[in-house]
């Protein structure tokens, strides 16, 4: 069937193979298939498309839980919304998230998730007390930070390529309720919004929305977004059941947009209501965890905005000192095209993990999204060369078309990942598109 990634580019027709614990990984060795795992199809390009499709979707139970101390034991195709549905209830929330709770675990460990708390708490891996892989030698081996530890740092963050990951444990973080304080701070330039991360550096939560068509004396103008979990004495009678609140509903986008009407003109009509929504220079609210953490989420299939085409993600880290200069530099040229994102979304890192090739290290990150249109190419070029040249990188799961040159260059430990490939003869049987691309 024909299958593509979260942004619908690029596209592949795939042989779906639906998986249980009992997966002979040998005999497809054998048969000399290729072949990639595949969770919820949440990752943005290429990095979970292939000849043959090793999907999750079978591997989808709670196995474990101890209410005492938030440690769960789950399949790899369970999703992050499963896992909210049943912990919240229970006083328990997720450790690290990503923009969207419609991720499985597996591919949350595969991609090595961060979420708008790395500055404090790092990457979803840091959270995952074990993990259970197949590997292409039909082993089953237990893989943590302190057992098979070179296996266990090449699977997180390692895109699939080491192996179908059946299962893991993960520590949950107690809550007692399912609110949030958020705090809003509005910067009337990048200069500003710098200045409020580095002030607010203490904060559970922080990401900010740039509108990254204004240029000159506002380039970079921001909403600052701040939050902390909501306590009980807190919330006060606002909710008679605290842990069971739901959020809001779920808006369809039932049609391909056409591709005319995301524009120039559309997305900084968009930016200028969206910024100016926020009157006060600092705005308080308490609200449901969801539509704070998963805004994007109240809008299903939101990706038909960017017409059949579909569009590319574009996310890249600068190291702290490079961050602002090479965010400047980046906005700038992005403006100066007129081909502005109205999903621009800037987050402080804190430092980096041991995983080979976990995308975090301490600075910077920026989230754009770009509609596919003949011209675009040249500005994502332009992009990559800032990102080069002030020692930054990419983000593996949101990318579609970086080249061997830039990965390499981006990616330090490429020769200790690819060696654990070796070892256990996933350079044999684990392959993506992304990975062919990239040389791996």
């Amino acid at each position: 069937m024909i299958t593509t990634g979260w942004a619908r580019y690029p596209s592949i027709d795939a042989n779906f193979i639906f998986p249980d614990c009992n997966l002979n990984t040998a005999q497809l060795l054998d048969s000399s298939l290729s072949a990639i795992p595949r969770g919820m199809g949440r990752s943005y390009g290429d990095s979970a498309l292939s000849a043959n499709i090793l999907s999750s979707e079978r591997l989808d139970h709670l196995l474990a839980f101890e209410p005492e101390t938030g440690i769960l034991t789950c399949e790899a195709g369970v999703t992050l919304a499963e896992i909210l549905s049943f912990a919240v209830p229970h006083g328990w929330f997720l450790p690290v998230t990503p923009g969207t709770k419609f991720v499985s675990v597996g591919g949350a460990i595969a991609s090595d998730v961060h979420g708008k708390n790395h500055h404090v708490d790092g990457c979803f891996s840091d959270h995952v007390q074990s993990l259970v892989l197949r590997t292409a030698t039909n082993e089953t081996v237990i893989c943590s930070a302190s057992q098979n530890i070179k296996l266990f740092r090449a699977t997180c963050g390692g895109m699939g390529l080491t192996g179908l990951i059946v299962e893991a444990t993960i520590k949950l973080r107690p809550i007692e309720t399912a609110f949030i304080n958020e705090t809003i701070l509005k910067a009337g330039n990048l200069d500003e919004v710098f200045e409020l991360f580095e002030e607010y550096s203490s904060a559970s939560y922080s990401v900010a929305w740039i509108d990254c068509l204004s240029g000159g004396t506002k380039l970079g103008r921001s909403l600052l977004m701040l939050g902390e979990h909501t306590r009980l004495d807190e919330l006060g009678r606002k909710s008679s059941d605290p842990l069971r609140e739901k959020g809001g509903v779920t808006l369809p986008v039932p049609f391909n947009m056409p591709t005319f009407t995301l524009n120039q003109y559309s997305i900084r009509a968009f930016n200028t209501l969206y910024y100016h929504r926020v009157r006060k220079k600092v705005s308080e609210h308490c609200v449901h965890y969801e539509p704070f953490f998963y805004p994007l989420d109240g809008l299903s299939h939101w990706y038909r905005l960017y017409g059949k085409r579909g569009f590319v993600q574009y996310q890249c880290v600068f190291p702290m000192a490079e961050s602002k200069r090479g965010m400047t530099k980046l906005l700038e040229c992005i403006s100066n095209a007129q081909k502005g994102s109205f999903l621009a979304v800037l987050k402080a890192f804190g430092p980096s993990n041991e995983n080979y090739l976990s995308f975090p290290f301490e600075g910077y990150t920026l989230a754009l999204d770009f509609k596919i249109e003949p011209d675009l190419a040249i500005l994502l070029q332009k992009l990559d060369e800032i990102v080069l040249e002030h020692g930054g990188r990419l983000y593996l799961s949101k990318d579609s078309r970086m080249k061997q040159e830039m990965f390499q260059a981006g990616y330090p430990q490429l020769d200790a990942f690819r060696q654990v490939r070796r070892l256990w003869k996933a350079d044999k049987l684990f392959h993506s598109l992304q990975s062919r691309r990239l040389g791996l």
